[in-house]
């Protein structure tokens, strides 16, 4: 019996010491050397401190700003809980939204679908829309629109929110990446962006399309994937090029 159970544990040891501890040693040796900065990685700094990834978006809300994409990632951005919605084009959920009820008994938003994300888009960029009821129905007491007010507008039976922008969308200003740490946007999306975030720095629209094409890259060589544009890398641009006074 020892015959034949001893051999299959000196390889199983074997096996474990080689591909368990020596293999990913060799690897990762081998990417600290020759690619150190993608190997920890591909952190960004700022004054010496590390504000974020290349490889994983962040919130993004001030008008100052380029926005990136909307995340389904846990609380959005969490690469603890990397993911998509995983809602098809027919979900009720993804297209109007859902509310819920917190601990406070408070009625908040639980996805907020992607009619209040055009809502919120075209409110944002100064987009014309036509909108079947007036949005002043739909704002809180501090001004701000009620998002739980128009989810729950856009999924009345009876008679529901119509809303429709005057010009064409992004598909990426009002969906989220499978991934939902995606840290890109489309430069199309971004040009859409580039007049509010012109207006809030109080330069010209020419200067921030400058600063965006600096930070557009192609495809992966040439031929993989499209267009796209880091949006930390891009901010922390903008905070260079044009500060907030």
């Amino acid at each position: 019996m020892w015959n034949q159970i001893l051999p299959g544990l000196r390889f199983n040891l074997f096996a474990t010491v080689l591909f368990g501890v020596v293999y990913p040693l060799a690897v990762t040796g081998v990417c600290q050397a020759l690619f150190p900065r993608q190997a920890t990685g591909s952190l960004i700094t700022s004054g010496g401190k590390v504000i974020g990834s290349e490889l994983i978006a962040q919130t993004f809300t001030k008008p100052e700003y380029f926005h990136p994409r909307a995340s389904s990632a846990g609380n959005g951005y969490d690469a603890t809980s990397s993911g998509g919605s995983n809602l098809g084009p027919t979900s009720a959920k993804l297209i109007h939204g859902t509310t819920k009820m917190d601990d406070k008994k408070n009625e908040v938003v639980d996805f907020d679908g992607i009619n209040l994300r055009i809502v919120h888009y075209c409110i944002d960029n100064d987009i014309p829309f036509e909108s079947s009821v007036p949005l002043d129905q739909f704002k809180a007491a501090n001004g701000d629109l009620d998002d739980v007010k128009l989810i729950k507008a856009f999924n009345d039976d009876k008679s529901p929110l119509t809303f429709k922008p005057e010009a064409p969308i992004p598909a990426d200003a009002v969906t989220t990446s499978a991934s939902g740490l995606d840290p890109h946007i489309s430069p199309a999306y971004a040009q859409v962006q580039a007049a509010r975030v012109a207006r809030a720095r109080s330069v010209s629209v020419d200067q921030i399309n400058q600063v965006v094409a600096q930070f557009t890259e192609g495809p992966a060589l040439g031929l993989l994937g499209e267009s796209r544009v880091n949006v930390l890398r891009l901010n922390l641009a903008l905070d260079q090029h044009f500060p907030r006074k």
